[in-house]
């Protein structure tokens, strides 16, 4: 019975649809061929399996939920459950120090891609393509500077920690026949006042010129920009201006990572100005509810603009689309599923505006039928649509996913002492 309600409400809300010109089957079908790249570290408060310790390096998890992942294999268990739990068919995404280092400790300018072997053959069972993350965090060389260091020999460290993880990376896209995106993020940074800026960042930009030079065909490097990070206050070596510019003089992918930025910046308006000088967007899905804090994704103002304007400037084909938060205060799983799907709800919102006439009317200078038009937008059936894309998958719809969670969570991650 459920399923007939679900099916005449989206046969309603398409004949609705169709009225301003969208077509409901096409941004389903649009929405089910957009991966978004699944975050590996919402399982274990990103800890990983190098060290096994807990966080340092400008980011911290905060909350203690019962039920973390302890070692690889818990993480791909609760990947796998994840899986069945949301439409389409997704990526993962994984930090370097998440390799299977069960033969023994490796550090990190010693990785190689046979350490990752386990999870190439792991996502080909799986059918999930791969991503991946250098880590500079949390380690005995981190300090305050890692790719910026003065220091000859911690720079060396991390170079070729990151050469390293490009060939890794390189090594993935191969195996899957398909790009795998390698991103760079380096806390570097002053808790306090610096008088070095610009050297610390003729440092870094040389850095990442080296490690750049080698040609590898099935990667994709994307670099991320950051306001400051804890303990890093004051400085931030990758910032804004100076990510942006690198970007775009060296033609590479801007990692655009909602969590952060000032609380008043659009986050939204930067898509339109950095897709004219750079070749692709990578995006980090978060919420900042004050600045970085790497709350959950939900459908709010901020991610429904991101995705809007994505969609505006037909750039979607432009942008890889991934999450990056880490809740350790609500159940793990719950806030896997909860961010997912408000993902997905913001792309299918922006695919379902009726863009076509909200063109024609800005072309015409009818500046009050735009404005008219996107409010009366808002109240459209878009929830039917959206049950109907998860019924079509075979995934719960609506909240039914809640009881799915409380059983794992009452069969597997509450045994998980």
């Amino acid at each position: 019975m459920k399923e007939e309600l679900i099916l005449k409400s989206y046969e309603i809300a398409k004949e609705r649809y169709a009225a301003i010109g969208v077509d409901t089957d096409k941004a389903i079908e649009t929405l089910e061929k957009t991966p978004i790249s699944l975050h590996c570290w919402q399982t274990d408060d990103v800890v990983g399996y190098e060290r096994n310790e807990a966080l340092s390096g400008g980011i911290q998890t905060t909350g203690n939920y019962p039920g973390r992942a302890r070692n690889i294999d818990e993480t791909r268990q609760d990947i796998e459950f994840v899986k069945t739990l949301l439409a389409g068919n997704h990526r993962l995404n994984l930090h370097e120090i998440y390799g299977d280092f069960k033969e023994g400790f490796v550090d990190r300018d010693q990785c190689e891609p046979k350490h990752f072997q386990s999870w190439i053959d792991w996502a080909k069972e799986n059918n999930m393509k791969l991503d991946f993350n250098s880590t500079s965090f949390s380690h005995p060389k981190s300090g305050e500077l890692t790719l910026s260091n003065p220091d000859p020999a911690i720079r060396e460290f991390w170079i070729e920690h990151t050469k390293r993880c490009r060939r890794i990376a390189n090594a993935m896209g191969e195996a899957q026949g398909d790009p795998c995106i390698m991103n760079i993020w380096v806390h570097d940074g002053s808790k306090d006042l610096t008088v070095e800026r610009k050297r610390y960042r003729e440092i870094f930009a040389e850095s990442l010129d080296e490690i750049l030079k080698e040609e590898l065909p099935w990667m994709k490097s994307c670099l991320e920009a950051k306001l400051f990070g804890i303990g890093l206050e004051s400085y931030t070596v990758g910032s804004h201006d100076f990510v942006a510019g690198y970007c775009a003089t060296r033609k590479l992918m801007y990692t655009l990572d909602t969590g952060h930025y000032e609380m008043t910046e659009n986050v939204s308006d930067m898509v339109a100005s950095l897709l004219l000088f750079v070749p692709e967007l990578m995006l980090h899905v978060s919420r900042p509810v004050r600045w970085d804090s790497d709350h959950v994704t939900i459908m709010n103002d901020q991610t429904l603009d991101l995705f809007k304007e994505l969609i505006r400037a037909d750039a979607l084909d432009r942008a890889h689309i991934g999450l990056d938060y880490f809740d350790a205060a609500i159940n793990r799983i719950g806030a896997y599923i909860v961010g997912t799907r408000a993902t997905q709800k913001c792309v299918l919102s922006a695919l379902l505006e009726p863009l076509k006439k909200l063109r024609e009317y800005e072309d015409n200078g009818q500046h009050f039928e735009r404005l008219a038009l996107l409010e009366e937008a808002k109240s459209l059936p878009f929830g039917a649509v959206f049950d109907y894309f998860n019924m079509k998958n075979n995934v719960p719809v609506g909240e039914e996913f809640i009881p799915c969670i409380q059983q794992y969570e009452k069969e597997v991650t509450s045994k998980r002492n």
